[in-house]
């Protein structure tokens, strides 16, 4: 199976910006994101998550290198979740770092959409 690779625009993110490297593996779209989501980040994360037109479209997004995520990140989580599961898609967040697992399961996203502790787990779910 290809692994198809695309990447943002390779700029330096500024101290709390947000890197996105987008992948494909098996027809599974992995966004692996790294720095912080929050109200200046969380554009280009909608940005990332747009579907245009893919059907039953399956997404894991990697949160491991994440140091930071507000309320922002969750609405735009909650969105790309309903968008994808509207579509007859789902998707899944892999690897959690400590401090964003805390709020996922503080507001209950995490019963919402499914975490996995790795992304291997996520893709193989």
């Amino acid at each position: 199976m290809a692994d198809e690779r695309m990447t943002d625009t390779g700029q330096a993110e500024p101290p709390g910006g947000l890197s996105i490297t987008a992948t494909a593996t098996e027809g599974i779209r992995v966004l692996t994101l790294a720095g912080e989501i929050d109200h200046h980040t969380c554009d280009r994360l909608t940005q990332a998550l747009e579907l245009s037109g893919a059907a039953r479209p399956r997404i894991v997004i990697d949160l491991r290198q994440v140091t930071f995520m507000d309320s922002s990140g969750l609405n735009v989580l909650i969105l790309a979740y309903q968008g994808v599961t509207a579509a007859d898609g789902w998707l899944r967040l892999a690897a959690p770092t400590d401090a964003v697992l805390r709020l996922l399961q503080l507001v209950g996203v995490d019963k919402l959409i499914e975490c996995r502790p790795t992304l291997q787990e996520a893709l193989t779910a």
